[in-house]
């Protein structure tokens, strides 16, 4: 799961990036230029914790979520829609994480000469929109002049055309790619495109210290919290951390947050595999059969499932250990269309 985090200059994004990552990159704004930075991080998660407990593995492995803070978008590429190193790096995201400031600084001006927030997510999320536009009307005016030419695959351009005169539509009306249902062939039509706004966004609204939440009514999740704060928070040892979110009234870390905000927005659940040698937690999307479950682990898995022993995560910890599982029943043999629950443990049975 890799999302980007974007906003206008002097947003907090890099603040932001900071607090979830635990990182100390300087947070000074980047003039316009395209910049990248990665960072992987541990999905805190106590039932792995649990587990490994439990089989004493020689490895323990934690699901992971990769946060890019994105420098480049400024609120004035849309006329000719983005283009190049920047254009690639968003539609590499599997969602974005929109940072939008809402604190008051003399030290950093905001380059609009006032903070409005609810203006300034109009002015991204329509960057976003315009620059999904003009890829929608280029593509239909290729697939016009192959129709003039002749010589091409006569359905294969009705189809697109039908497909992309949707979208414009869709895009006319100032509404995001997001909102529509898409059959799955058409899924496999748009994968090499790129389109932005079929990407699920979050909104973060980014607070002073002691600052309210702005009223927005939204067509997507937001939130709100002090970027500062959880980024000097971040970078504090456990103790020192837990006294400060006391007395701040912060219920938990900005990365457990995020986290789970990331997971709804993606449909996202963790199954796990356990043993002496490993103990490992894994994404898969919410419906996802034994099968495409198996695909995570190795593709070899997914080709060649025969079948799922399951037991789940609760049944498992509340008996003791995995013979009495089996014992009780909890421990059963699933098929090709068993859909994986969240906190499943998963042994797959395969031919390859």
């Amino acid at each position: 799961m890799k999302l980007g985090i974007i906003g206008l200059p002097q947003s907090g994004k890099t603040t932001i990036y900071n607090a979830l990552t635990r990182s100390n990159n300087p947070t000074t704004a980047s003039a316009g230029r395209i910049e990248v930075r990665t960072g992987v991080v541990d999905v805190p998660d106590p039932r792995v914790d649990k587990l490994s407990a439990m089989f004493n593995p020689r490895k323990t492995v934690y699901a992971k979520i990769t946060y890019a803070d994105i420098a480049g978008l400024d609120g004035a590429a849309a006329k000719a829609g983005i283009s190049g190193q920047l254009l690639n790096t968003l539609a590499q995201m599997d969602a974005y994480i929109h940072i939008v400031r809402c604190f008051e600084s003399d030290n950093v001006p905001h380059p609009s000469g006032s903070v409005n927030p609810l203006r300034d997510v109009e002015a991204m999320l329509g960057e976003l929109l315009l620059n999904d536009l003009i890829a929608v009307e280029r593509k239909l005016e290729r697939l016009a002049e192959e129709r003039k030419k002749g010589g091409t695959d006569k359905a294969l351009n009705a189809r697109q055309t039908e497909l992309f005169e949707k979208l414009n539509a869709q895009l006319s009306e100032n509404k995001p790619l997001r909102e529509l249902t898409f059959t799955a062939d058409e899924e496999r039509e748009l994968a090499s495109f790129g389109l932005l706004t079929r990407k699920p966004v979050l909104t973060v609204f980014n607070l002073g210290e002691g600052q309210k939440a702005p009223q927005a009514s939204l067509d997507h999740p937001s939130v709100a919290l002090m970027g500062q704060l959880e980024m000097e928070i971040a970078q504090l040892p456990a103790e020192d951390a837990q006294m400060f979110m006391a007395e701040y009234g912060i219920e938990e870390p900005v990365l457990n947050k995020m986290i789970n905000l990331s997971y709804e927005l993606l449909h996202v659940l963790t199954f796990f595999t356990v043993g002496e040698d490993e103990v490992r937690a894994w994404m898969t999307h919410v419906g996802a059969t034994a099968p495409e479950a198996a695909g995570e682990i190795h593709t070899d898995l997914q080709r060649g499932f025969v079948r799922a022993e399951v037991v789940h995560y609760d049944d498992l910890t509340s008996l003791g250990g995995m013979t009495e599982a089996k014992a009780k029943g909890k421990l059963r043999l699933e098929g090709k269309e068993y859909l994986v629950k969240d906190g499943d443990i998963v042994h797959i049975r395969s031919s390859l």
